[in-house]
């Protein structure tokens, strides 16, 4: 039987994920949690004041907790719920990104969900997608009258995904709307006044000084990676880890190369110039990543790495709204909803670009580097885990509706190397995955070298691809993505070190995948009262 102390966790747990359900509609959707699809999160001062009076009452509720009436599903739960109150608060308090970051106003992650997946009925996400679309003008004129301060590579990248976001509005809502044109009378309206705003702050945008600094500072940065990592590593461990593991790394990839090619004089570069060689294209990338996914997937069913769970997965292009940050992610359904299709995007090269640059870009995403890409983003990474993370069930939704992207990403790193450890892909694999290692490892070093102030933007370039062999196009696009986000770029680093004590020796991963994605310091927990730790 229950106790009296765990019967008031979960009550506590289940009224706090509804506040969090409730306070931030968008994410609730992106859960799977339908029932707040027609409204948007508040921005303003004064939604972000309620969000931080229910949470702070919910932080205290939690301080007061008897943790020791729990078993361990529930000790680690609470630990979660705990860290994530403090990461939303500390947004509100410290971060405070409405005030200076054009992109977190952009309706485009608010609509997106209801337009690509199928789930509901259209007649039902059409409805919601109207609501929300009325909200979208005075969201933006909002915006107008909140941003100072903004930085011009958050202006830039705002102006692009606008466009994008227009798209979203124009295009995939209107082929949405042709299923159902007895809605159009309540559709068309809010949709013709969301694109007109739209169309208007990107202009305003435009306008704007943009004068503001993207790194974070010291302080911030290091309060921020704590809370993001909950690893309890310190951000100066981090970087010294991150370049001893940079020496061992190269020094890896040095003899692999020499194996390969011969004593040259630069085996490395040698090596990876033969690689580069064979390589897609605009036209043929989607159906090369398709087929790379069915071939990693073979490979997991064959060797047994870990069950394949009944999941449909479809290779797409990328959303345009969504470019600008990453080449590629996988974007799961809602780990509160039921069926639904799981995407796996691509970015391709811009309209625009040159030859030269777009030549540059299939260098470095080359076919052995694309065979990479689709086992971290789907087989066995991204895709795997997180439908084995959509099966946990516990007492209450915490492990369902937060995830620690150290875990995510740690695993999705280790799980290239789990694959080039069955020989898939040969030399031109494994070049590609210590290659990769690399990547993830200068991640780190940028992640803290920008937002510290300390590393400038030819010193990053050149640490990319001097040290980490990136292509030019390559390195220009990570560095604007380490000024956009902040600790993001760490998690692939911490995660793997903090994941290969977990993962040694197994035959099959189920068991480490068999918990949703917690912090991996809580997944050492979880795996030692199973008895597989």
């Amino acid at each position: 039987m229950d106790s009296d102390g765990t019967r008031t966790w979960r009550q506590l747990a289940e009224d706090t994920v509804d506040d969090l359900l409730r306070l931030w509609p968008e994410d609730a959707t992106s859960l799977g949690d339908h029932s707040h699809d027609a409204r948007l999160e508040d921005l303003s001062q004064t939604g972000r004041a309620e969000q931080r009076r229910v949470l702070s009452a919910r932080r205290d509720q939690l301080d007061d907790l008897d943790r020791e009436a729990l078993d361990v599903d529930d000790a680690v739960d609470a630990e979660m719920l705990t860290a994530a109150l403090d990461r939303r608060l500390f947004g509100i308090d410290v971060l405070r990104e409405p005030t200076w970051n054009p992109l977190v106003w952009l309706p485009g992650e608010a609509l997106h969900p209801l337009l690509a997946r199928d789930v509901l009925p259209a007649a039902e996400r059409l409805r919601s997608i109207a609501a929300r679309l009325e909200q979208v003008p005075d969201r933006l004129a909002q915006a107008e009258r909140a941003l100072t301060g903004m930085p011009r590579v958050h202006v830039d990248t705002a102006v692009q995904q606008a466009a994008g976001v227009l798209g979203l509005v124009r295009g995939e809502v209107s082929r949405l709307l042709s299923q159902e044109p007895g809605l159009e009378p309540e559709v068309r309206p809010a949709q013709q006044a969301a694109a007109t705003a739209i169309e208007r702050y990107a202009r305003w945008l435009r306008a704007q000084p943009a004068e503001g600094d993207p790194r974070l500072g010291a302080e911030v940065f290091a309060a921020k990676l704590h809370l993001v990592l909950d690893a309890g590593l310190p951000g100066g461990d981090v970087v010294r880890a991150a370049w001893d593991n940079l020496e061992a790394v190269t020094e890896q990839l040095e003899r692999v190369a020499r194996d390969w090619v011969g004593d040259v004089e630069d085996p490395v570069r040698t090596a990876l110039d033969r690689v580069a060689a064979q390589a897609p294209d605009d036209d043929s990338i989607v159906a090369l990543a398709r087929q790379t996914l069915a071939e990693t997937t073979e490979v997991v069913r064959r060797t047994g790495l870990a069950t394949v769970p009944d999941v449909l997965c479809e290779v797409q292009v990328m959303p345009e709204f969504r470019r600008g940050v990453a080449v590629a992610y996988c974007d799961a359904p809602g780990p509160l909803e039921q069926g639904g299709t799981t995407f796996y995007a691509i970015s391709p090269t811009p309209a625009g670009w040159s030859p030269q640059r777009v030549a540059s870009f299939y260098r470095e995403y080359n076919t052995a580097m694309l065979t990479e890409l689709s086992v971290h983003e789907a087989m066995p990474g991204h895709v795997l885990q997180l439908a084995h993370a959509r099966q946990h069930r516990s007492a209450t939704r915490v492990r369902r509706v937060l995830s620690s992207g150290s875990f995510v990403e740690g695993w999705a790193v280790h799980a290239e190397r789990l694959m080039v450890q069955t020989g898939h892909g040969g030399v031109p694999v494994q070049l590609q995955q210590l290659k990769m290692q690399l990547r993830m490892t200068i991640n780190a070093l940028l992640d803290a070298g920008v937002h510290t102030g300390s590393l400038e933007e030819s010193e990053g370039l050149a640490l990319m691809i001097r040290r980490g062999y990136q292509e030019e196009g390559e390195a220009a696009g990570k560095w604007t993505r380490a000024l956009l986000t902040s600790a993001q770029l760490s998690t692939y680093f911490v995660g793997y070190l903090e994941l290969a004590p977990l993962l040694q020796g197994r035959a099959s991963y189920d068991e480490v995948l068999a918990h949703g994605s917690p912090p991996p310091r809580h997944l050492q927990t979880l795996l030692a009262d199973t008895g597989r730790a």
